[in-house]
């Protein structure tokens, strides 16, 4: 591991503590408990990682692969299953993650309820695509929000990208159309469009999602678009419920995974990654600004079972 990915690691690592705590320790405890791989042990440890975040589904899924790999590798000690768990869910992540690999101009829109951390992850995803030697605009299209646009233009400034916005109150279409032309003027290779995260009336949400794709299209049609959604680890299980709605609603193929640092419930990435095959891109461990890293399911995985 280099310098930089060292660092990285370890800032991973202190961010999910807590979850490590709720679930590595929990694991361990029963494969202390029980010498052998046998139903009373999997009984105790399906409740474990049902507890734990982990869902019904995604438990299901661990237990019966501990079983066909129990089988397979003959396997008697209990002490050899943490690596099998480690492995699965390294698997799970892995299969879904794709890289974003295009040589045209980006768009990325941002959606997710308010309160998760969309507008920091704007910002510090802007701040990581210019230190990469991107450039990058950003588009403040949540106009509803009294303090959105105002929050979004401090980090622009902090990132030192340009960011196009309007009066609040104003249409988010029109927002939106005008980031266009100057992600167009401007040549940049990344615009990046915040939403109104408002999911009280999902017909409302879905109509304004479908009002600025159809400005994207006809406008942009060029560019390659990602559309990516913030969950805020916090929430646990209510992520799932807010990843469905939004998927509902758009196309989601990224996710962005928020406050891990201050939760114990970041072992919900596993039944999110596992319900919606939608990859996560990013996690946010920390407020500063170069808090917000790439995903990789190795260290995640790794982060939380050391």
């Amino acid at each position: 591991m280099n310098k930089e990915r060292k660092g990285f690691f370890a800032k991973l690592k202190e961010g999910l503590s807590k979850t490590k705590q709720n679930l590595t320790e929990q694991i361990e405890s029963v494969i202390f408990q029980y010498k052998k791989i046998d139903d009373d042990f999997l009984d105790e440890l399906e409740e474990v990682l049902i507890t734990s975040d982990m869902g019904v589904e995604t438990t299901m899924d661990i237990i019966d692969y501990i079983k066909e790999e129990t089988k397979k590798r003959k396997l008697e000690d209990t002490l050899e299953i943490k690596n099998v768990i480690k492995e699965y869910l390294v698997n799970l992540l892995e299969e879904n993650q794709e890289e974003t690999v295009t040589d045209k101009q980006r768009v990325i829109l941002v959606v997710g309820v308010n309160g998760v951390g969309k507008t920091t992850s704007i910002g510090k995803i802007a701040y990581r695509l210019k230190q990469s030697g991107k450039k990058v605009i950003v588009a403040a299209a949540d106009t509803f929000r009294a303090a959105a646009v105002e929050q979004l233009k401090e980090w622009c400034t902090r990132a030192g990208v340009d960011i196009i916005a309007s009066e609040q109150g104003s249409d988010p279409g029109a927002v939106v159309f005008d980031a266009i032309q100057a992600a167009k003027a401007r040549k940049s290779d990344v615009l990046i469009c915040d939403t109104a995260g408002r999911l009280h009336n999902k017909k409302n949400l879905m109509n304004e999602l479908s009002k600025i794709f159809k400005i994207l299209d006809k406008e942009f049609s060029e560019a390659h678009i990602d559309v990516y959604l913030v969950i805020d680890a916090t929430t646990g299980q209510n992520g799932i419920v807010q990843a469905k709605l939004f998927k509902e609603a758009a196309n989601i193929n990224g996710m962005i995974l928020t406050k891990l640092d201050g939760t114990a419930k970041g072992g919900i990435a596993f039944p999110i990654v596992n319900e919606l095959k939608i990859p996560i891109k990013y996690v946010g461990v920390g407020e500063q600004i170069d808090d917000l890293q790439d995903f990789k399911a190795q260290d995640f995985v790794d982060a939380i079972f050391e």
